[in-house]
């Protein structure tokens, strides 16, 4: 088989734009690795692709060997699915051209590009559209699975914003999907993730935002926790669209371990009507930080970048809260006050406005209710502390269970969860993705994601 493997990828290369990279290369231990730290996998080939015909060339000979394949774009997932152990790992992070028509308001973005690649081309022009709210997270696979960010009450998540697809299936066509062209496959690619092939460009509508807006960071001490999460929970009862604020617990960035309750906030309108709305975050309190003021649109796409850095220890646990009810914020205060490590954080990524205007069979992502997705973000660099962080996210998670929905984010589960939690994650829409999926990927090659079982 090695010897196999070995002619395959010499053949393979001959007219491969890009590399082709075995476990023998010097460059493929840096290559191999995604951005959590936790994730060891070893694929058998990384195929660092150049373009479209060097993605062909990888779905087929990963078929020609018999090799499981992976996609990495921006290689964020949490649960590693941008990689794989001894097989094929498609590596598209030398395609991040971002494209930009001014006049048409709109954006062709390659699949291995980031937020932070989409926002400098756009803000250019002084146009932005909804976007991750970690700069080197990819947009492929945030957009793929929803895409929540700071812009979705104004302008919907970023798959609201995807006018087309391009992608190569697994039987090695390229193909466009649109609202005109292939229909079907298009309404499956907003929010059933990887599942249908490999993204290799997105076509985004973009909307005037910047390139100032009002934005920012507030804290307060752990110790005014459970009065700060109640002023959040009812602030977030009467936001405009364009005022984005998400909440939660989060460890001071000094590495010191102190706990503090923050809220991260966006205002993409005016100037002077985002001090108007803000002015009451900074009088609650008062804060003990307050970064809130008239900042670059760029810059609050990447004022939390700091604390998610490459190679850092992750597992994550969330889900959509029913209400933050005051018991549901003394179990938060309660779970936090347990975190191990300094770097752990639990998060309220607030839902409202115009990403909760559709209809839940419109995309294939359902979540379009008011409300709020926790998540628990145990991050750590010890690993000697891998047992003590992982089980503070599983606790926490059972403990904040009696006051979730069913419903879940496919971008943030986690390999362990229990049973197939892609009923959550897709609610009503599952049996028509599955049909989908039989159309463009009967043999579910593309299975390492939030898998799609083909309709038998």
């Amino acid at each position: 088989m090695i010897t196999a493997l070995a002619n395959a990828i010499a053949e393979a290369a001959k007219t491969f734009a890009g590399r082709l990279l075995g476990p023998d290369d010097p460059d493929y231990e840096a290559m191999r690795r995604v951005h959590n730290g936790l994730i060891d996998k070893r694929p058998a080939v990384l195929a660092r692709c150049r373009g479209v015909a060097d993605v062909v060339a990888a779905v087929a000979l990963a078929r020609q060997l018999n090799l499981t394949v992976a996609v990495r774009g921006g290689g964020h997932n949490v649960a590693g699915r941008a990689t794989v152990d001894d097989g094929l790992m498609i590596d598209l992070a030398d395609m991040r051209g971002v494209y930009v028509d001014p006049k048409a308001r709109s954006a062709r973005v390659q699949g291995g590009a980031t937020w932070g690649d989409f926002n400098r081309e756009t803000q250019l022009h002084g146009l932005a559209s909804t976007g991750g709210v970690v700069s080197t997270t990819g947009v492929g696979g945030l957009t793929l699975g929803g895409g929540l960010g700071y812009t979705m009450s104004k302008f919907g998540l970023a798959l609201d914003n995807l006018l087309a697809v391009e992608l190569v299936t697994a039987d090695g066509k390229v193909l466009r999907a649109a609202h005109d062209e292939h229909t079907d496959l298009f309404w499956a690619l907003r929010g059933g993730g990887g599942n249908f092939g490999v993204a290799v460009s997105f076509e985004f509508r973009l909307h005037p935002v910047g390139p100032m807006i009002t934005g920012g960071v507030v804290a307060h001490p752990f110790g005014n926790a459970r009065e700060t999460l109640r002023f959040y929970r009812d602030l977030t009862q009467s936001l405009p669209d364009e005022m984005c604020v998400f909440g939660g617990f989060i460890h001071a960035p000094d590495g010191s371990g102190t706990k503090l309750v923050g809220m991260a906030v966006s205002h993409c309108g005016t100037l002077e009507a985002g001090a108007a709305a803000t002015r009451i975050l900074k009088d609650f309190g008062p804060p003990v930080v307050d970064q809130l003021g008239p900042m670059p649109y760029t810059a609050v796409n990447t004022m939390l970048d700091g604390a998610y850095p490459m190679g850092a220890l992750n597992y994550w646990k969330s889900g959509f809260l029913t209400e933050l009810s005051d018991a549901a914020i003394d179990a938060m205060v309660n779970a936090f006050a347990k975190c191990p490590a300094p770097m752990g954080q639990m998060l309220l990524e607030h839902f409202h406005g115009a990403a909760t205007r559709v209809a839940p069979t419109a995309t294939a992502f359902p979540h379009r209710t008011d409300g709020f997705n926790l998540l628990i973000a145990s991050e750590w660099t010890d690993p000697t502390k891998n047992a003590a962080c992982i089980a503070w996210a599983r606790d926490t998670h059972a403990l904040m269970a009696p006051f979730m929905a069913p419903g879940r984010y496919a971008n943030y589960l986690a390999d362990d969860d229990a049973g197939d939690p892609t009923g959550g994650a897709y609610g009503p829409n599952l049996q028509r993705l599955q049909a989908v999926k039989a159309r463009y990927d009967p043999t579910n090659f593309f299975r390492i994601n939030q898998n799609i079982k083909p309709l038998a």
